[in-house]
């Protein structure tokens, strides 16, 4: 049975707030744009938004060349050249040589779908002004077979973005946005259990207040993330770590074993060896 209304599911914690931006996107029948830090689960959402609601799933990854009309469709003409070069009869249709985009696809579901538009701000910035009117009207013309497709379903859509570029206003108006938060460390407790759900308690206490000790660190050029901590406990688990080894003997900062899952530069690493370093001066 396909339920309407989108909560959290066994492999996804969401919080209230965003369980009700889910939902009052798809009451509105506007996309949903969502920021956050990197590794808060945004892309994931997509998946378990699909999975909540029953839906099929398309995703259109944005890379710096993107282009909107590579959405929609693009037109073949080099193979169309290249076969009317070896006189293939599939020359005198056209159609042969439309490619169809992400757009096209979910405009064709037979039933509504979700539609990930993922790292939209890695675009150029003309791109989201690009696609304002198909999203809008739910519908485009293919000049190349004087074709206009419209959608069948309004698919559900969901815009994620790092915030490295602003986006247009024009664009910025036809969604209805939410910021992810970084989850406290209740929630991220959550998180934990539906992944690691035999995790020691101990192990848990000591690792979750390492990982936000380390966060707190100031001038980290990247904070850890919640799927590099995933990674860090799995890491753990794996080696056989003991919680008393990530106990700051001191109170003070420690550098955590298997460092590497959650610091991912050298000045990182360095700033947080300096900061241990100063700590156990000043505690002698």
């Amino acid at each position: 049975m396909t339920v309407t209304r989108f909560a959290s599911t066994d492999s996804y914690v969401a919080t209230p707030d965003l369980t009700m931006a889910v939902n009052a996107s798809v009451t509105l029948a506007r996309p949903l744009l969502i920021k956050g830090e990197p590794g808060t689960g945004k892309t994931q959402l997509a998946e378990e938004v699909a999975r909540s609601l029953g839906k099929p799933l398309l995703e259109w990854h944005i890379k710096s060349t993107t282009k909107a009309q590579q959405g929609l469709y693009e037109y073949d003409a080099v193979s169309r050249l290249r076969d009317s070069q070896l006189g293939d009869a599939r020359v005198k249709d056209i159609g042969n040589y439309i490619v169809k985009g992400r757009l096209w696809e979910a405009f064709s579901c037979d039933v509504q779908p979700v539609l990930l538009i993922d790292e939209i701000d890695k675009a150029d910035i003309e791109f989201p002004n690009d696609l304002l009117r198909e999203l809008d009207r739910m519908e485009f013309y293919v000049y190349e077979t004087r074709e206009l497709v419209k959608a069948r379903h309004r698919p559900i859509i969901l815009i994620t973005s790092n915030n490295e570029k602003e986006l247009p206003d024009a664009f910025l108006r036809r969604c209805f946005f939410h910021y992810i938060r970084f989850p406290d460390a209740e929630t991220m407790r959550r998180i934990i259990e539906v992944h690691y759900p035999r995790l020691k308690p101990e192990l848990l206490k000591e690792a979750l207040e390492s990982f936000y000790n380390l966060r707190e660190v100031p001038g980290l050029k990247k904070k850890p993330s919640t799927s590099e901590l995933l990674d860090w406990l799995k890491l753990l688990l794996a080696e056989d770590i003991p919680p008393e080894a990530l106990r700051s003997t001191d109170g003070k900062a420690a550098i955590p074993p298997l460092y590497g899952a959650l610091l991912k530069n050298e000045q990182d690493v360095h700033l947080f060896e300096q900061l241990v370093f100063m700590n156990r001066r000043n505690a002698r």
